[in-house]
């Protein structure tokens, strides 16, 4: 079964990360807003973008990764009815409902 945690290793993508760097670019983008420095807003806008694009990239890969999940517990249920390995299928049930309430937290807008 796959992680359901925000930390990742540097170059990953992070929803939490994702998160930061589009505050944090709003933030700058303001503080150039009030100064009047250029550089700053820009360099603002850049991160929030950037903060945002790994935050949506993030989200994607975890649904999909639930996607992958729920059909491997599709699969281990259908063989646990069909070899009558009632814990398999338990078990299956399990990883399905797991997997869909991971898909609905990174479900697309």
């Amino acid at each position: 079964m796959s992680s359901n945690n925000n930390t990742s290793a540097p170059g990953e993508l992070s929803k939490i990360s994702g998160a930061y760097h589009s505050v944090k670019g709003t933030v700058v983008e303001a503080v150039g807003d009030l100064t009047g420095a250029q550089s700053w807003k820009q360099s603002g806008r850049d991160e929030h973008a950037a903060g945002e694009a790994e935050k949506t990239a993030a989200e994607a890969k975890a649904y999909a990764q639930a996607t992958g999940d729920r059909l491997d517990a599709k699969v281990n249920n259908v063989v646990g009815a069909l070899t009558g390995d009632k814990d398999k299928q338990t078990t299956a049930n399990l990883k399905d409902d797991l997997a869909s309430a991971k898909q609905s937290a990174n479900k697309p807008i």
